[in-house]
């Protein structure tokens, strides 16, 4: 049968309608709107009447949170009904019919979801709420008179185009339109020539368009390979300098390759690093024919002794997708990111996010016609990145979002992303004939489908409607189960080459990676039925890889493959032949030689330009600054808070964070770089340090110094950070307008590469990789030319600072660029102030440091002095406002014999800049204007607190002792705590397994229940890791768990494990599954009902990550035995459904049993409903619950998270062993 089911929240659970009631009232001026209801809308297909019951009871509903109906009584009412475009990929229906096969046993059955959004009050203009909530992009209007699955799956075979080599060139030029060719017409007529030529016959489709896709610039950058002559520097401020920089590159040019290589923007970004290896300063560069990510070799200590590695990262641009459909195409970008050095066989663990917009906080109506508000995009940007990083598990510790005017032409999204591997485990050979190419992780659908020819095109008014398939949709849980595979060294040791699925898809990914290759596209696996060839070949969808293995190694690869929860299909063979062969349906549908392939087109050639000063200089000098002038560089747009977007994303995941993006007491200072420690499995000190540089008050003015500044503000950072400047390799990201044939605005990107050469030259620190997108126009507005200079290093963890102010009574030094004629570096000042600075730090002589960023002087002083709450006097004659690039303010224990004594820091909470006060709460306060409504960082909650206490303690000791207690981690979809999880009781002495459960199939989900089953039972402790069970879908988190949890034989197991003493512990996600199962708080799967506890979403609806403070308030479990009552702990939280509800009868009850063990507490040790605090609104503060029995323990806080050495910008007790804990009551 085929029904619709509609979900309505419960009154007191309406987070996200009263949200969008405040959204649409503030931003579309809709005052007479009083109240807002959504409902979750399923469409159920092909079930019986079991299923139904099912879906309604256990799966789309929880029985505390929701209401359930058969249908809705809409006449007369406005409302609004929403679904996803055809092919889209939709979540939470996947989520919801991989709980239902769980339940049932079988498989057959089809979900599709949307929403219908019911309208209450008077409105001024319904349609304008439409357009605001319709992206056509991703959704369109829902026909709730249909009930309708019907697919189109007639594929029609692939049409050759007959007449093709005889076409006249405006035939051609017609042909190039028609077909919405990315490629020139001299590209076209190229190709007519090879099949008029060579091949003697017309070229299919299918050949047109991967022709197009191979030769995109995205793929193969061609802009960036345009051959460029004709340079000519016009006169002006910088005409002499750039001129010496161009006569260098010259030089360069001719002792690197003699000349032999024809002038490009790829020759100019390539032969800085070229020339420092030659100088023999670039000894760690890994070198391989794997090139998806920058890689070098370093020394890792684990355990004490120094391992090789190899250490990857790679910058990631979706600007085009993320422009029209923000949510997917920022999701994308990280996924992308993530997957080049996972392609490498790197764990992938570090995460930066850099983004560009125009003015979040202009007014809807002010958005410019035909693209999306800016604070919608942003928003829906932000959420998207967040929502895969958090996902995948990968801690973004570093999220900025730069504004300027030019990002309204396009939206600038870049992920910067580092992974490592130990070295021994990669193995890189050159594919040869008779191997095997396997496709690995997700399905293919038409999602992406002309994204990497999309992506190289203009942005314009008809993009919002032509291109929703060109916006790939990510798919979080499988990429970490590749991570979790790619882990594995048996694993990457049979793998010779590796590619992933990024632009192109499978005709570029498998295509490229041999000389000579043959594709079957039948047995690619797919999403749904009707896919043509072509658009099987060039399909973007994501989190797929090619591997390249051999014959012997297929059975076994297979297995292991199957061991992790993913499908693979051998699709390809490696050929003799060298040319790129597709088959579909036992027609050769691509026949296409490599030496063609490889030509990339009709090689362009481009005249130069260079206007040498372009803008309003941004180092003009002010002498005397006010306060209200201090107080309003605080709300500047690139200066003001935002905390509201970089806590949206987890931060502490990995058990790596060596930094917090905000440290202090007060978490209000933000760090200058993301520090993490490499992935090992034993302890280590190593870390990697992540920085950018750039600003394009700089750039506009002039691209050549805003490439060299860049360039020095990441390694300030580095410096600023503990980091040596010496030890960082780069990597690149250019954006620029669209550059077409105007020798002036190819003459941008021309500069800023002399700059950037430049620069990497004076510090001999190389850019060994790097990112281009050359499409950043919209009608007569571009982006300001944009070159982000990305720097890595390794470091001891030891030597890490961060900027906060540490104690009152140091000293302030201002450590200055003083820069040159026409506001040049002096980079032989810099580099001996960088290498003080560094002996400085490690002599411990310098605390904290901060480089000077747009607001100068004043925003890095009142910033450092935030996070501690340590007040400062400053005194100077330089313009406090004034950007110095390169420049940094230090706290020191010690006067300095260099830079200039400024200041010192006091114990009074104000900032006293040349007489001057400002209280650092009114400095807060004007920091955290701006985008506080965009972004909130707290919500107000009214409620009670419970103080009662119970004193009894937990049974310290089982009957039964082990020499190494067993702890087992399941592993089920969305989960990805597991390593941090096995790694704190593994320091605790404890014999750890992960089992990953398996629900391929029906039969798998079968195996997999027993083989937990009897696991459950063969252990002492039962621990359900945090992450995102099947995406926290559908609507609610912890339910695929918590199904399972409900199985007869699994319940039958857990009743055992607690018969014979046995422990649970469930940590955030777990937390969830565990409350919604019943086995917390009653210790029982079958006594949940509506009044029970439950975890819904917090009250600020959105993600969370931050470091809370929490207080034990009952010992009542061996989880606490080590602990007091009253003792308090700073741990990380990442949830974004951690709000404890239960009424207040039941939580007395809970209180007076001692159940209640952990509440949210404030600095004082004293539980609280503040926003600072409680930051996702628990009721009563409980942030951790056990049973009665105490041998189950639920909490949200991520106590596995923390070893020595991390979140060294937080204060407080930050061990929370409860680890030790609970293998201490078994250890013998």
């Amino acid at each position: 049968m085929n029904r619709r089911v509609f979900v309505k929240k419960k009154e007191g659970f309406q987070v996200e309608s009263n949200s969008l009631l405040g959204e649409i009232k503030e931003n579309l001026k809709e005052t007479g709107l009083s109240k807002i209801e959504i409902y979750n809308v399923y469409d159920i297909f092909n079930a019986n009447s079991e299923d139904i019951t099912l879906l309604k009871t256990k799966v789309l509903s929880e029985p505390v949170t929701d209401f359930v109906y058969d249908e809705l009584h809409l006449s007369r009412l406005n409302y609004l009904a929403l679904e996803f475009l055809p092919g889209q990929y939709d979540q939470r229906a996947d989520s919801a019919q991989q709980c239902l096969t769980l339940l049932s046993n079988r498989d057959g059955v089809e979900i599709k979801s949307g929403k219908v959004i019911v309208f209450h009050g008077e409105i001024k203009d319904f349609q304008a709420i439409k357009n605001y909530l319709i992206n056509p992009i991703e959704t369109m209007e829902k026909d709730l008179s249909q009930l309708s699955n019907q697919k189109n799956i007639e594929i029609n075979s692939i049409p050759i185009y007959k007449g093709f080599r005889e076409m006249s060139e405006d035939g051609l030029r017609e042909f190039l339109e028609i077909h919405s060719l990315a490629m020139t017409e001299k590209d076209l007529k190229h190709i007519q020539n090879y099949f008029k030529n060579e091949e003697a016959r017309d070229p299919s489709e299918t050949e047109i368009k991967v022709l197009d896709t191979y030769w995109s610039d995205h793929c193969r950058h061609t802009t960036f390979e345009t051959i460029l002559k004709d340079v000519t520097i016009q006169e002006g401020k910088f005409k002499e300098t750039i001129q010496r920089a161009y006569e260098k590159y010259l030089q360069l040019r001719e002792s690197i390759h003699g000349n032999k290589k024809p002038m490009t923007l790829m020759d100019m970004a390539t032969i800085g690093a070229k020339t420092i290896r030659k100088n023999g300063n670039l000894e760690d560069l890994e070198e391989s024919e794997e090139i998806n990510a920058c890689s070098i070799e370093v020394d890792v200590d684990v355990d004490g002794v120094i391992e090789k590695w190899l250490l990857m990262f790679k910058n990631e641009t979706h600007n085009h997708p993320t422009e029209i459909e923000p949510f997917g195409g920022a999701s994308t970008c990280v996924g992308g990111a993530i997957r080049d050095p996972l392609s490498g066989r790197a764990y992938v663990y570090q995460a930066m996010r850099i983004t560009g917009a125009g003015n979040i906080c202009e007014e809807i109506e002010n958005s410019l016609p035909n693209k999306l508000p800016q604070k919608r995009i942003s928003k829906g940007a932000a959420n998207g990145y967040s929502s895969y990083g958090n996902q995948i598990g990968l801690a973004t510790t570093f999220v900025k979002e730069i504004y300027d005017d030019g990002y309204r032409a396009k939206r600038m999204e870049v992920g910067a992303v580092v992974g490592a591997v130990k070295k021994e485990y990669v193995r890189r050979e050159t594919p040869v004939a008779g191997d095997l190419i396997v496709l690995l992780g997700g399905k293919t659908g038409r999602d992406g489908v002309g994204g990497a020819t999309g992506s190289s095109k203009e942005h314009n008014e008809t993009s919002l409607i032509k291109c929703s398939s060109e916006v790939q949709k990510g798919n979080a849980p499988v990429e970490r189960r590749i991570q979790r595979l790619f882990r594995n060294p048996e694993v990457t040791k049979m793998i010779k080459k590796s590619n992933d699925f990024g632009a192109g898809g499978v005709s570029v990914a498998i295509g490229e990676i041999a000389r000579g290759v043959e594709i079957n596209l039948d047995v690619v696996p797919v999403k749904y039925l009707g896919l043509s060839g072509t658009e099987l070949a060039i399909s973007e969808s994501q989190e797929r890889m090619a591997v390249v293995i051999e014959e012997k190694d297929a059975k076994r690869f297979e297995a292991l493959v199957r061991e992790e929860n993913l499908e693979s299909a051998i699709v390809a063979t490696v050929t003799e032949d060298e040319r790129l062969v597709i088959n579909h349906h036992g027609k050769k549908i691509v026949d296409i030689s490599r030496e063609f392939l490889d030509t990339n087109g009709v090689r362009q050639e481009q005249e130069i330009q260079i206007n040498t000063q372009e803008g309003k200089n941004p180092f003009e000098y002010k002498e005397k600054r006010t306060k209200q002038e201090i107080l309003n560089m605080l709300q500047d747009m690139n200066v003001a808070s935002q905390r509201g977007m970089a806590e949206m994303f987890d931060a502490s995941i990995g058990r790596s964070s060596v930094l917090m993006p905000f440290g202090g007491k007060k978490q209000l200072t933000e760090a200058e770089a993301s520090v993490q420690k490499l992935p090992t499995f034993g302890m280590t000190n190593s870390c990697s340090v992540l920085t950018y540089g750039y600003n394009p008050l700089i750039a506009k003015y002039s691209p050549y110094l805003g490439a060299i500044y860049a360039v020095i503000e990441s390694l300030g950072r580095i410096v600023a950070t503990g980091g040596d400047y010496k030890k960082a390799r780069l990597s690149f990201q250019e954006y620029f307008e669209k550059l077409g044939t105007k020798s002036e605005r190819w003459g941008k990107p021309f500069s800023a590469l002399l700059g950037a050469i430049e620069a990497q030259l004076e510090f001999q620190t190389p850019a060994i990789g790097g990112k281009d997108s050359m499409s950043g126009t919209f009608k007569d507005l571009d982006v300001p030319p944009t070159l982000i200079s990305f720097a890595v290093c390794t470091e001891d963890v030891k030597n890490i600072i961060s900027p906060e102010f540490k104690k009152a009574g140091n000293y302030i030094y201002l450590i200055k660029n003083s820069m040159l004629e026409n506001y040049l570096p002096n980079y032989e000042e810099i580099k001996t102030n960088y290498d003080g600075v560094i002996q400085a730090i490690n002599e411990k002589k310098i605390v904290s440091a901060s480089t000077i960023k747009f607001g100068g002087i004043a925003e890095s002083v009142i910033k450092m002095a935030l996070g501690n709450e340590i007040g400062a006097e400053i005194e100077t004659l330089e313009d406090v406002l004034q950007i110095m690039p390169g420049s940094l303010i230090v706290e020191t224990t010690k006067e300095l014999k260099f830079g200039k004594l400024i200041g010192k820091t006091v114990e009074n909470k104000d900032v006293n800049i040349n007489g001057e006060i400002i209280s650092l709460q009114e400095s807060q306060t004007e920091w955290e204007k701006r985008y506080k409504k965009i972004y909130p960082y707290k919500v107000e909650v009214k409620s009670e607190i419970i103080n009662t206490t119970n004193s009894t303690k937990g049974k310290l000791k089982a009957k039964k002792l082990y020499d190494k207690p067993k702890v087992l981690i399941p592993v089920f979809p969305g989960n990805n705590c597991e390593y941090d999880s096995r790694k704190a009781f593994e320091s605790a002495g404890a014999e750890t397994e992960i089992f990953v459960f398996n629900n391929l199939s029906v039969e798998e989900i079968k195996e997999s229940i027993e083989k937990l089953s009897q696991k459950i039972e063969e252990s002492q402790i039962f621990m359900i890791p945090g992450g995102f069970s099947a995406g926290d879908e559908p609507d609610g988190s912890g339910k695929f768990i918590a199904n399972i949890l409900q199985n007869p034989k699994i319940k039958n197991s857990v009743k055992k494990l607690l018969e014979n003493e046995g422990l649970i512990l469930g940590i955030c996600n777990g937390f969830q599954a565990l409350i919604k199962s019943g086995l917390l708080p009653h210790g029982d799967v079958d006594m949940l009902d509506e009044t029970a506890p439950t975890l819904f979403r917090n009250d600020i609806n959105r993600h969370i990550s931050r470091m809370v403070n929490t207080r034990i308030t009952s010992v009542n479990s061996p989880w606490l035995s080590s602990f007091e009552i009253g003792e308090t702990h700073k741990v990380p939280v990442s949830h974004g459904e951690g709000k404890f509800v239960v009424s207040r009868e039941f939580a007395e009850q809970l209180f007076e049993n001692g159940q209640i063990v952990t509440q949210y507490c404030d600095e004082l040790g004293n539980p609280t409903m503040d926003g600072d605090y409680n930051l996702n609104g628990s009721n009563y503060a409980i942030e951790g619950m056990v049973s009665k029995c105490g041998q189950i323990f639920g909490k949200m806080a991520h106590s596995e998270r923390y070893e020595d050495g991390l979140f060294k910008n937080i204060n407080g007790n930050k061990e929370q062993d409860i680890f030790a804990n609970g293998v201490n009551y078994f250890k013998k």
